[in-house]
């Protein structure tokens, strides 16, 4: 009897399950920019990096959090941890973080886009965009090209957005990117950020080409976390009950991620989607190579960057 074999858009059913890929190697001396590290798979990265030796920059939005955060670390691993403050709904202080970092930072050998958010309502950012679509991709597409000079400058680096299988609901309709003219669901709105992220990497990817800078994106695995803890008591209640129960501890997406920043078998390995530490094909339309070059000169032209 032949053996069935998944699609490859149903792999990650059987990537959540599979064993993955770890990495003993030394990130000493790397100097490694994190966003959302203070709860969930950020934390997670940033211990694994702690204990890789890593110097991190944690970037962040509560100072007093980041700074508890930092103190358990240290008293665990004897690294070096920067915090800059940054809300990443609004832009100005996504280009005051990166000023900071610039200013701070002659090299910068990773950065890893963490820093996320699910909502079951539509909600808009002071400056009128669609709040998850800002957050989850303008954001850190924002914030990667205003650090993207001095990555190439410290070749070889890495970038690496953590992403998920959520882009897999689409919801992307570049002609209503702020949900005006449709009916917003949570899952279609953090799929559309998500697939917007994954068509501007392909992009990225491209223009990096003998750069020495590789861009790759990783889904962190079906992982207990804080995300959506911004949502009514209703979703809270539900995901606290049949969601969170099914889910894994949140620790083998820190050594997913450090596998995919620090491991030597991922040196040459650029504009690839992981399932943790598996290579996986996106689904079909997050692979639109004309939805990707129009999802990437909007989001230049959102941002500010065209100018």
């Amino acid at each position: 009897m032949k053996k069935f074999e998944l699609p490859d858009e149903l792999l990650f059913l059987r990537n959540s399950k599979a064993e993955q890929k770890t990495s003993s190697a030394s990130m000493e001396n790397k100097v490694v920019v994190l966003t959302g590290a203070t709860s969930g798979v950020g934390l997670e990265a940033l211990k694994r990096l702690a204990k890789g030796q890593a110097t991190i920059v944690m970037v962040v939005r509560n100072q007093q959090k980041a700074e508890e955060v930092r103190s358990t670390i240290l008293s665990l691993f004897d690294v070096s941890i920067d915090i800059v403050i940054a809300d990443f709904s609004h832009s100005d202080q996504v280009r005051h973080a990166a000023n900071v970092i610039l200013a701070k930072y002659p090299k910068i050998d990773v950065l890893i886009n963490c820093a996320g958010l699910h909502s079951t309502k539509v909600t808009y950012t002071s400056e009128g965009f669609e709040t998850v679509f800002f957050v989850n991709h303008l954001a850190s597409f924002l914030f990667t090209n205003l650090l993207l000079n001095r990555l190439i400058e410290s070749a070889p680096s890495r970038i690496l957005h953590i992403n998920s299988e959520g882009h897999r609901f689409n919801g992307l309709n570049i002609h209503d990117i702020h949900w005006k003219k449709r009916p917003y669901t949570g899952l279609r709105g953090y799929g559309a950020s998500k697939t917007a992220q994954l068509l501007t990497m392909w992009e990225m990817d491209d223009q990096l080409k003998k750069s020495g800078v590789t861009i790759n994106a990783m889904h962190p695995g079906d992982v207990k976390t804080s995300i959506g803890s911004n949502n009514g008591w209703l979703y809270r209640m539900f995901s606290r009950l049949f969601i969170q129960p099914l889910l894994k501890d949140a620790k083998i997406s820190g050594e997913a991620i450090y596998y995919l920043v620090a491991d030597s078998q991922m040196a040459n390995v650029s504009g690839k989607f992981f399932h943790l530490t598996l290579e996986e094909k996106p689904a079909k339309h997050a692979m639109d190579r004309i939805l990707s070059k129009q999802v990437y000169d909007l989001s230049m032209e959102l941002t500010g960057l065209k100018k």
